[in-house]
């Protein structure tokens, strides 16, 4: 025989029965209490978050896996699933972890009411993102990542005269160029921006004192061409 519970309600529990009050209707509880709809809609939702994760964990797998015959046949669907929000980025850890500040900066070129053009002092994004990490205790993705990770994808596609790799390279130039238009605004003072331009200042990280390794801590500059500022580029075509 089972334990019986009895609630201030009136109500009657026996484990391994349903719920029982002391007019003496059974009532069904849990899952099993809810309506014919109400139980399909249940099962709908639960089928539709194993489905998506089961697909972002084998995405995941099939984009950190090695070489293998399914994802070299889909390597273009994986790609464009995982880049850029879920990179997987190792350089925290050996055998190479980063050791470089990389500062990326922009700045404008306006277009005055006379017709003549103006171009605006550079401006320190990544500085702006540190102000707004520092003293936060939940910091935002965007905040973290968004803009180191844009820079790593431009780099990381790019030879030494900044000529695109392929498609991912012209990908990466449209990101970066909209995250700078983002950050600098459509325009400014009343100006419209015609024109961005984005340079990365690198500083490798001088060793401990202790150390006898020599590393050059001069800042190392490289700077990106002019390019021109499309209305899709602009933080209105966002929210059309």
């Amino acid at each position: 025989m089972g334990t019986v519970r009895v609630h201030s309600n009136g109500w009657r529990a026996e484990s391994g029965r349903d719920m029982e009050s002391d007019d003496g209707h059974e009532r069904t509880v849990g899952i099993a209490g809810l309506s014919l709809p109400s139980r399909i809609a249940v099962a709908v939702g639960v089928a539709g978050v194993a489905v998506a994760v089961a697909v972002h964990v084998s995405m995941m797998f099939l984009h950190v896996a090695p070489s293998n015959t399914i994802s070299k046949q889909h390597g273009s669907a994986i790609d464009d699933y995982v880049y850029p929000e879920f990179e997987q980025n190792w350089k925290f850890f050996a055998p190479n972890p980063l050791q470089q500040n990389v500062a990326v900066q922009a700045r404008a070129e306006l277009r005055g009411p006379d017709g003549r053009s103006q171009v605006t002092p550079w401006i320190d994004l990544s500085a702006q993102d540190g102000a707004a990490l520092r003293h936060n205790l939940l910091p935002s993705h965007t905040q973290q990542n968004e803009l180191r990770r844009a820079w790593d994808f431009y780099a990381g596609t790019h030879d030494g005269r900044e000529q695109p790799n392929g498609m991912r390279g012209r990908l990466s130039e449209e990101y970066i160029r909209r995250i700078a238009v983002l950050r600098l605004g459509g325009e400014r003072d009343g100006r419209p921006v015609q024109r961005v331009q984005v340079r990365a200042v690198t500083t490798a990280i001088a060793p401990p004192p202790w150390s006898d390794e020599k590393v050059d801590t001069r800042p190392v500059h490289r700077l990106l061409g002019w390019w021109p500022v499309t209305t899709a580029d602009l933080p209105e075509a966002k929210n059309r």
